[in-house]
């Protein structure tokens, strides 16, 4: 069976004389609506909570537990990029800006960032290392991907009590059958991202 998320990467690092570790992961960058996240997340010695996993994996009970004694006993910070940061920058651009600014809002600089996926924000304060699959590898990843995701389904269930027509507490934005169906019967709200396909295409059904 396979194991979960490690701190192999971290204490690799800390043997190298970083001490401080941050993990980096985002929520929501596939989503057709609402902002994207970004947490960062350092674990501190002999206070990283049991059950620690990529997020997609645990159950949403489980989620908030974990990300409550994340914020706790962990160093944490999450950054968001809206709806016009996204079809300005696009949203590669923008998820990395809301990672550095997460990376920029802990309580204190860690010393090395592990950054989920295969690229890194530029003009990072520190050095950083991108870590494919991170979330599943890293345990300090991991743990930025479940607060990430907490916080950004917060966000989407405030938006979906404003528009309850697309299911977004459900669907966190995303493409579901649900979601796709509404963007066709009612067209896009203000907290669509008007670059996606799915959405350009709603749209267009809309003009006369």
């Amino acid at each position: 069976m396979a194991s979960g998320p490690g701190d192999c990467l971290e204490q690799a690092l800390e043997r190298r004389g970083f001490r401080f570790v941050a993990g980096v992961d985002e929520a929501g960058r596939g989503s057709l609506a609402g902002p994207v996240a970004a947490a960062a997340v350092v674990l501190l010695p002999g206070k990283t909570p049991a059950g620690i996993d990529d997020s997609k994996k645990l159950s949403a009970k489980m989620r908030q537990e974990l990300a409550r004694e994340l914020k706790r006993d962990a160093w944490t910070s999450v950054a968001f990029a809206g709806v016009d940061a996204i079809a300005r920058l696009n949203i590669l651009h923008a998820t990395m800006q809301a990672m550095r600014q997460a990376l920029e809002w802990l309580p204190e600089q860690p010393h090395h960032a592990l950054i989920d996926g295969n690229r890194i924000p530029p003009d990072l304060p520190m050095p950083a290392t991108a870590v494919v699959k991170g979330d599943t590898i890293s345990l300090s990843i991991a743990a930025a991907s479940i607060v990430a995701k907490v916080e950004r389904d917060r966000i989407m269930r405030g938006l979906g009590d404003a528009y309850p027509d697309y299911g977004w507490s459900r669907n966190a934005g995303y493409a579901t059958a649900e979601h796709l169906a509404a963007l066709r019967r009612f067209g896009p709200t203000p907290h669509h991202r008007q670059s996606f396909a799915p959405v350009r295409e709603a749209a267009a059904r809309l003009l006369p």
